[in-house]
């Protein structure tokens, strides 16, 4: 049998290191073709990408946008609509999967082995989530831990409540972002359109009855303090946590509305106290996340790959 070709789509917005590392992690699992579109100029990487056989890069500059339509003002927007384009555009691939540049694909077979077992029908395939937590402070060195949670919302509440119990009642699964995965796409449908998390045909969204249980979604949401506060302004006003959201909230209770709560009734350090309980790997969440199944640690070893992939940035 001849295993299907996949590949990935994403518009990135990012340093250097992180657009190359996420390239070379997913070119070392075995992506046949990554289309990797600059919201943001990044030379160093655009160089490097444009080098290697199985990186398309475009450069979403004011021209690309000039030749197309007005370019959206919403990162999200622009992110579907390059989805799309690539999608429609022969990507030299049976399988193209829409992800962000902190997100990580994390198999235990191959890809092309889990993607050939979808059946015929499917023109989709779900991947699920897993969260990173930050080191535990007394233990900065250690191993690298993600946490998930129950794929049923009627259990998911409860033991979020028992994992987190601060703050699980208002929280998803404990998580700040997605619960809900990204999808890989069977290519060859017409009039298909990408969005985030689901896609289109013919402008009715297309149910998503498979998952590819044997494998994660690595997301480096809030891989420590520091760099989690450094993007919370921005996801607060226009990402993630944008007030029209719902997000991984529950209850009924939006993102937005829970960190303006937070931040009235204590300002940055209530927001420190949030994210020690929910994202910080300390012995006692470690203990509560296992004891449920939702520990996980993961090796992602960025270094190597990328020194693998673009020597000249090792």
């Amino acid at each position: 049998m001849t295993l299907p070709k996949w590949g990935l789509v994403s518009t990135i917005k990012a340093p250097c290191r992180d657009i190359l590392n996420f390239a070379a992690h997913h070119l070392d699992l075995g992506a046949h073709r990554l289309h990797i579109y600059l919201d943001v100029d990044a030379p160093e990487a655009r160089a490097a990408l444009e080098a290697h056989p199985r990186c398309h890069v475009t450069l979403c500059d004011d021209a690309y946008w000039a030749q197309r339509r007005k370019r959206p003002e919403k990162h999200q927007g622009r992110q579907s609509l390059n989805a799309t384009r690539a999608y429609r555009r022969r990507p030299g691939v049976d399988w193209l999967g829409h992800i962000d540049v902190d997100e990580f694909l994390i198999p235990t077979r191959t890809l092309a082995e889990a993607l050939a077992d979808v059946p015929g029908g499917n023109l989709t395939a779900r991947v699920r989530p897993v969260e990173a937590l930050a080191p535990d402070p007394n233990d900065p060195g250690g191993p690298l831990y993600f946490k998930s949670c129950h794929i049923r919302p009627k259990l998911r509440g409860p033991e979020t409540e028992v994992i987190y119990p601060t703050f699980g009642a208002h929280l998803s699964g404990g998580f700040l972002s997605h619960v809900s995965g990204k999808i890989f796409v069977r290519t060859g449908a017409e009039d298909l359109k990408l969005r985030i998390h689901n896609a289109f045909v013919n402008n009715v969204q297309i149910e998503n009855s498979h998952t590819l249980p044997q494998t994660l979604l690595a997301h480096m949401h809030a891989p420590s303090w520091e760099r989690w506060l450094e993007a919370y302004r921005y996801r607060l006003a226009q990402g993630s946590y944008r007030a029209e959201l719902k997000g991984a909230a529950a209850a009924g209770t939006p993102m937005n509305t829970l960190f303006s709560m937070i931040e009235a009734e204590g300002g940055e350090t209530a927001l420190h106290a949030f994210y020690d309980e929910v994202c910080t790997a300390t012995p006692a969440l470690r203990e509560r996340l296992a004891a449920h199944g939702h520990l996980h640690q993961i090796d992602l070893d960025l270094d190597a790959k990328r020194s693998t992939h673009f020597p000249d940035h090792a």
